[in-house]
Parts: C-alpha cells; structure tokens; sequence
C-alpha cells in the first residue's frame, strides 16, 4: 500500500487487537473522501489476519431485500463473522504404501477385494480392503510408495506425497511431485483434528432438513429465532467442554450511509452481545441525512451510534502517493509507459481524480498498440484525455448545452414557480 500512514498504523493496532481477542464487539468507522483507500485499508486487514479469522465483506445497500428483512440479512452477516473452532480426535492409519493387492471375480460378477500393505520405520501391517476402499484409492491414483493417510471413522483417503525411498523410481517427475519421510511409530494414531465453521453455516444446516444443500444453493431465506437459539445454547456447552471456541471475526459494511435508521438501531444492540465480531463501517460522506430520517448527522449516522465507534480518517493521497500508485497499477496491468506520460497521468490525477486516472491506463495502451507503440507516450494520453471526459468536463459540458437536454425544462419551470412563490 502507498501513504496513508496514520491510518495504516491505527489499522494495524486494531488488527493485533482481533488477533490477540481484545476487541471483539467494537466498531470502526473508516472515514475519508472518496478514492483515499478505505476499502483498501479494510481489505489489508482482512489479508493481515489470515484465513483463520472469518472476514465478511458487505455494502450498505445489499440488505434491502424482498426475500428477507433488513434485520435479518445484518443478523446473517454478523453470524456469518463468528467462527467456531471445534476440536475433535480421530483415529487415523499413517503409512507409506508397500503394495496393492486387487483380485477381480472371475466373470466380472460380485465385489472387488485387495490387500493393502502399509509400513512406517518401526513396522509393517497387511489390510484387508473392500470394493469401497479399492474405489477410494483408484480415485485418489495411490501407488506403492506413496505416504498415505485413512481416516478410520470416515474412511477417508489423504495423499501426503511420496516417499524419499521412492526418489529414484522415475526419471522425470512433474512440479506437484512432493517428498515426506516415511512415517515414525504406530500406524494406527490418534489425532485432534479442527474445523473452523461460521454460526451462520450452523444455522443454515439445522434450519431444514436438507440445510446443508442450502449452503451451496445460496437459497437460505430467513432462519428463525428460536433455531438460532438453539444452536447457540449448543455451542456454549461446547465451550463449557472444551470441544469448541468461539472466532470472534470482522464485518465490513461499506458504503454504510446507505443503512437506514432501523438497521443503525439495530447495530446499536447487536454490539452489545455476548458474540459480537468486529465491526468495520466506511462512508464517504459528510454531515448528511441520516436515511429514513429527516435529522442529518455526520457521514449519515446517527449521533448513538458514532459515539461507540473508533474513527480512523483517511487523507488525500499527495503528488508523489499518486505517482506511485499508478507505476504500480501499470505494473499490475502490464502496460509500458514513458516518464513524460507517467508525470502527464500524475498530473491529470491531480487536477480530475486518481481513478479517471487509473481508467486511463488500459485505454491508453490499447491507442498506443493501435499505432504499434511499445510504450504508452504523452500523445496516447493526450488521445484518450480527449477522447473521455473526467467529472469535471462532463459537468461543465452539461452547463453549456442544459437546454438542449431532456427534463431541464421541467426544472426551470419548478425553479421559476419557487421564485414567485416568494
């Protein structure tokens, strides 16, 4: 990331903050101008506490719905935030592959039956496999030499690669070859194994009887309170036991001036609970109405509410902080370009804004490849700055030609009558 420094540093105090579980149930307001890095700021974060820390990613407008109600699209987010780690043992066989025995009935009627010889250093057992375990292990392609694990509850197959004694058994090997040392010990071992799930996919697969097809069909619709109820009674038995621990995670509602004042009442009490993740909230917007209201407050939320959030402000990006961030999206997007087009783009990211700017790159190399340029140079930037209007331009191009497009008369009109009125 370029600039942004205090910002990116207050990030990263609340980052090891989630990561250390000392901050669960706060809010976070990411307050700035539009194009200053907000929700890159919040992406950085989500990348900083890694895969094991749920992360949901919403904007404001995606709870307004006519399959289900604001609340409960806020409730499914934040219980889509929560995870729940549950430890569990199993007993598992290790080994390295020694031999596969599979005899075929004659006549090709009837089941398929094998032998399997796994060993470790220590020793070595002869298994007895089925026509089901046979299936298994064709669809996972095991052979001799190969390290594999068997999960015994579910008879799972797991390749963990293949053995340093079987180095040499082939000539060539392709890239996603792996080698692992023979196993030590016991064959058969028990193993605490964890799984980290959401609350939200716990409440889809016991909300109806075929919940878990839900979960990859999207079609959840509302989960009932008493549901929800049910399954969080269940996982504080769990913590009780020592079975499960509970993820506090971070929701990110971007765009949030688009909630309206029920949603904002209700965040207010869902920060309250016992099971709250982290909330992060970003706006682009000043002192403005509060939706559903006729009240205005600052960014459009209400005075309750900011005065439970940490607010982290995001500064205008200088000269040089632009210039750095357009070399590396030409970087990202493979596009060759002179020094005097690089401070040309500076220059009309200045004066427009830094995404016309970025708009500009893609679109430049093409007219630059057109003319069978190997680097983007001033007259392609020239051609396409002519070519599409900033914000700028486009509003005083409205200002010239008004009367020429639809429905200003209509609002002369209105203006004319308000004029009299007074």
């Amino acid at each position: 990331m370029v600039g942004q420094t205090d910002a990116r540093k207050a990030a990263g105090i609340v980052t090891k903050m989630i990561e250390e579980g000392n901050i669960a149930g706060r809010a976070i307001l990411l307050a700035g101008k539009p194009g200053t890095g907000k929700t890159a700021i919040a992406m950085g974060m989500a990348q900083a506490l890694g895969e094991d820390t749920p992360f949901t990613t919403i904007a404001g407008s995606e709870v307004f719905s006519l399959e289900m109600s604001k609340t409960e699209a806020l409730t499914q987010a934040f219980r889509r935030s929560i995870g729940v780690r549950i430890m569990e043992e199993t007993e598992i066989i290790e080994g390295e592959v020694v031999e596969i025995q599979v005899d075929t009935p004659t006549g090709g009627v009837g089941d398929k039956v094998g032998r399997l010889t796994l060993r470790t250093t220590e020793m070595e057992t002869v298994y007895d496999l089925g026509a089901k375990m046979i299936d298994s292990l064709t669809k996972e392609k095991v052979e001799a030499g190969d390290v594999i694990t068997i999960n015994k509850e579910s008879g799972r197959i797991a390749k963990l690669g293949r053995s340093y004694t079987r180095s040499r058994d082939y000539d060539a090997m392709g890239a996603q070859t792996r080698f692992v040392q023979c196993p030590e010990g016991e064959l058969q071992k028990r193993k605490e194994v964890v799984h980290v799930v959401s609350l939200h996919e716990i409440d889809v697969i016991n909300s109806r009887s075929q919940g878990f097809l839900a979960l990859f069909a999207g079609d959840t619709g509302e989960i009932k309170d008493e549901v929800r109820d049910q399954i969080d009674t269940k996982v504080a038995e769990w913590r009780e036991e020592g079975k499960a621990t509970i993820v506090p995670g971070v929701l990110f509602i971007d765009e949030v001036h688009m909630l309206d004042i029920e949603c904002f009442s209700w965040l207010n009490r869902a920060l309250e609970s016992d099971m709250a993740p982290v909330l992060i909230i970003a706006t682009n917007r000043g002192i403005t109405r509060i939706r559903g209201t006729n009240y205005k407050s600052p960014h459009g939320i209400p005075i309750d509410l900011l005065d439970r959030l940490m607010i982290i402000s995001t500064k205008p990006y200088s000269e040089s902080e632009m210039r750095k961030i357009l070399i590396i999206r030409c970087e990202e997007e493979d596009v060759e370009m002179t020094d005097d087009a690089k401070d040309l783009l500076t220059r009309i990211a200045v004066e427009t804004s830094l995404r016309y700017a970025i708009h500009m790159i893609i679109t430049a190399s093409l007219v630059c490849s057109k003319r069978k340029g190997t680097e983007v140079d001033v007259p392609d930037i020239k051609r396409v700055y002519s070519l599409f209007a900033d914000v700028k331009r486009s509003t005083q191009f409205l200002m010239e030609y008004q009367r020429e497009f639809m429905f200003h008369e209509v609002d002369d009109e209105e203006e004319e009558d308000e004029s009299m009125e007074q």
